[in-house]
């Protein structure tokens, strides 16, 4: 016998209950909307479970062997031990756990029924899950994305960055194969905690989305901590050997001697199985939902938000989408949507990386001479008294007669935290007068952005 909720008509079924969905559910069901959530594996989707949350304890880590490795500048008689992989992992799992139950409490707590199965439209209007049908007035599609792994000859053997967080221990020699953020954090993840690191990267240079200067100087910094950066490599195949692993190229240079090779090329949308044939949903050339500025596909009531419709694929702008839409169709917002113009981001290398806004070459693509760029780069103060000696690089770009900032770059330490009071700024129309204008904190690596010439 169907339950109550599954035989009357909801106000709103979420399908995908990662940071997206969840954020959109709760907030339509504080409005005191009808609302049930399916997801058919861990609530909190790829940030909590695979992403994120357990990346970021994995940079935490890193950040401590560092620390440790710079003890000895400073006067302290202690010296690097062996690191346990495996101890790590246990807590790092241990915290995901507990939050996928404080995600699950929660959406009890807001009266938001959880079904925990894979759900499937039948029309437009209806979707299964469990068994049970579900009908509502609106729909959300909030399933994310998954890892790509290349069809290439013996690329099985690598894993991806959800088969990273399974490790139980740490590879002596790893490859790593492509040039975004996932493949740089995880890069200096295992580098970090002592591993020895190929990066292979099809241009010259990672991060190449990014401001020209940011790819740059990580470049630079990954190669003075040891790590292998490899450029104008095309993947044509992995071969397995006794226990290593070589990846071949396209030019035909071979590369060997690999404990363990992790594909981070890219994401897919995970629509597999969603039944969205059955709803007429207008895909992109790479099976992205299309979705306008208010979230809303070509099918009236049925929506999606987050990595599903391939528009910054960032935790924290799946939970702004996702909010702001259940303030329009629930809380009387009727023009409440998200500007995704102008949304910054922090990547999680060594060291980390903040940015916002325009690069330079988009900036001069877009304003032309208008355009006026300052930089700085410097060794930041702790590594005063350290033998190493990383260096801190900013950039700001600026537009128009009042040099308004439309980009903001950083590659540095602090550069993670630092970033989220200068978007702040930025994102409210501050000049470069204004940054000149406030006075500096000082010593930090912070007082470069306002006091740059």
């Amino acid at each position: 016998m169907e339950s109550l909720v599954s035989a009357q008509s909801l106000d709103l079924v979420v399908v995908g209950g990662g940071s997206g969905g969840l954020a959109c559910a709760q907030r339509a069901a504080e409005y005191g909307a009808k609302v049930a959530l399916i997801e058919s594996h861990r609530l909190g989707g790829t940030c909590v479970n695979v992403g994120c949350v357990p990346k970021k304890v994995m940079w935490n880590a890193t950040q401590v062997a560092a620390a440790i490795a710079d003890a000895q500048d400073y006067g302290f008689d202690v010296a690097p031990g062996e690191h346990d992989w495996l101890a790590l992992k246990g807590k790092r799992d241990g915290y995901v756990a507990r939050l996928n139950a404080i995600y699950e409490r929660n959406l009890a707590a807001k009266g938001v029924e959880y079904v925990a199965a894979r759900a499937t439209f039948l029309d437009a209007g209806t979707v299964e899950a469990a068994g049970r049908r579900f009908k509502a007035r609106h729909f959300v599609i909030a399933t994310g994305g998954r890892p790509i792994v290349p069809a290439l000859p013996g690329a099985e053997y690598g894993i991806d960055s959800d088969g990273f967080f399974a490790l139980e221990q740490r590879p002596d020699r790893v490859a790593i194969v492509g040039s975004g953020y996932v493949a740089c954090e995880l890069a200096g993840a295992f580098h970090g905690l002592g591993a020895a690191v190929d990066l292979f990267v099809r241009k010259d240079r990672p991060l190449t989305h990014f401001d020209e200067m940011l790819g740059e100087a990580l470049l630079r910094e990954m190669r003075a901590q040891g790590i292998a950066v490899h450029t104008h490599v095309t993947p044509a195949a992995v071969r397995k050997s006794r226990d290593a692993l070589a990846l071949l190229a396209t030019d035909d240079r071979e590369f060997e001697g690999f404990d363990a090779l992790l594909w981070a090329i890219g994401r897919r949308p995970n629509v597999a199985d969603l039944g969205l044939e059955r709803v007429g949903l207008r895909l992109d050339p790479a099976g992205f939902v299309v979705t306008d500025e208010f979230q809303d596909t070509d099918v009236a009531g049925v929506h999606a938000i987050g990595d599903v419709t391939g528009r910054a694929a960032l935790t924290p702008v799946a939970i702004a989408a996702g909010r702001r839409l259940s303030d329009r169709l629930f809380g009387g917002a009727k023009d409440r949507r998200l500007d995704y113009d102008g949304i910054p981001t922090v990547v999680f290398t060594h060291p980390p990386i903040g940015t916002i806004g325009l690069s330079e070459a988009e900036a001069r693509a877009r304003h032309g001479d208008a355009v006026q760029v300052y930089r700085s780069d410097f060794v930041g103060m702790y590594h005063a008294v350290t033998a190493r000696k990383p260096r801190t690089d900013m950039k700001l770009v600026c537009a128009g007669p009042q040099q308004r900032i439309v980009g903001c770059h950083v590659i540095g330490a602090g550069a993670d935290e630092m970033l989220q009071g200068f978007a702040v700024a930025i994102r409210m129309g501050a000049t470069k007068r204004d940054f000149d204008d406030t006075v500096a904190i000082h010593p930090t690596s912070a007082e470069e952005l306002v006091t740059m010439r």
